[in-house]
């Protein structure tokens, strides 16, 4: 069984809340099992990264978590995040910008290198 995961988040959005607290808590349940996991944010997805934004979002009516809450569960269970850096440059976010629970940019290439890799599989949002 393979123990890495990589997610891709590119149609999530934070115009969309009510589907953003999926990634996170799939992502959580994995590092849970001891999976290694990498969530890569692309387009507009990237804008979850901002400080502020996923933190005023929830992903149900009854506001209980909001989808930052989320996101720092993950990355508590050591689920990493990557940006795109061009998605970062196409929607105004800086570097100085975004949560502290970012851990780098990374582009196309590595995520293309984790899903060509055997011991990774993917899921993609």
């Amino acid at each position: 069984m393979a123990d890495k995961l990589v997610m891709m988040l590119l149609t999530i959005s934070p115009d969309a809340p009510h589907l953003c607290g999926t990634p996170f808590f799939q992502a959580a349940a994995a590092a849970a099992m001891d999976v290694e996991v990498e969530i890569f944010f692309a387009s507009s997805a990237v804008r979850l990264l901002k400080k502020g934004v996923a933190e005023s979002i929830f992903p149900s009516d009854n506001k209980a978590k909001s989808v930052y809450g989320f996101m720092q569960e993950a990355a508590e269970l050591g689920v990493k995040f990557y940006a795109c850096g061009g998605a970062l440059e196409a929607h105004g976010v800086t570097r100085n910008l975004m949560i502290a629970e970012c851990s780098g940019v990374a582009g196309g290439a590595t995520y293309i290198n984790r899903i060509m890799d055997e011991e990774w599989r993917s899921i993609s949002y």
